[in-house]
């Protein structure tokens, strides 16, 4: 059994959450309202974990295309970003995309550790497989979830980024597992993309943070084989 990280196991903090703490790390208190709406501007322009910006200005390109591969792209891509909003609290771009490095900044799913449970119980491998530029490992080990996990591949270890079905292979091998018997459960297309390496996908909506997304049904499929 295969999953993605980001909005499959877990999801970043509510937005406006993330900007009033970060803010705070910067000695600056930020009520609601001024929160929300730098939150909703930082969001646009491109938050680590969140969706996808419109627009990526052009001297952040280079690094934009190499997020995934290189931790420092990543680091840069973000914090590039959310300097093009000016917010007014001096050192908040790095705040912010520090709280992305902190389990602090995420929730994992309801379902998420009863889902890794039921798999362990029934002997199924599980790995971790993420379009990342930054290390997951010390998320999952504060959720108590790392002795559930048998495996984590990580983009930016592989060198190679999901859909390539390399990463999906590499996944794989590590469990001991044919990519035929394997399911793959993401909340993207490219997730999806582990057809192309022979394996099962299950497309689950990415939740809200603290709202189930549905994690659990792929017990049906794996447990029971239905």
């Amino acid at each position: 059994m295969l999953f993605d990280f980001h909005g499959t196991l877990a999801q970043v903090e509510d937005p406006v959450g993330w900007v009033q703490a970060a803010a705070a790390e910067c000695g600056a208190t930020l009520d609601r309202a001024r929160a929300t709406g730098l939150a909703d501007r930082l969001v646009a322009a491109g938050r680590p974990g969140g969706p996808l910006p419109a627009r990526v200005p052009p001297h952040l390109a280079e690094v934009w295309a190499e997020r995934d591969l290189y931790p420092p792209a990543h680091r840069a891509a973000y914090v590039g970003l959310a300097a093009t909003v000016d917010t007014g609290v001096d050192g908040l771009p790095e705040a912010l995309y520090e709280r992305l490095l902190s389990p602090d900044g995420w929730l994992p799913y309801p379902d998420t550790v009863a889902t890794l449970r039921a798999l362990r119980t029934a002997r199924i491998p599980v790995a971790v497989v993420s379009n990342i530029g930054f290390d997951p490992r010390p998320h999952l080990a504060a959720w108590e979830l790392t002795d559930l996990i048998d495996a984590v591949v990580l983009s930016y270890e592989v060198g190679r980024c999901k859909p390539d079905p390399a990463i999906f292979y590499r996944a794989c091998g590590m469990l001991g597992v044919d990519p035929e018997r394997a399911l793959m459960v993401g909340d993207t297309p490219a997730d999806a993309g582990a057809v192309r390496a022979g394996c099962a996908a299950l497309v689950l909506p990415a939740a809200e943070a603290g709202q189930p997304n549905g994690l659990a049904a792929v017990l049906d499929l794996a447990v029971t084989g239905d």
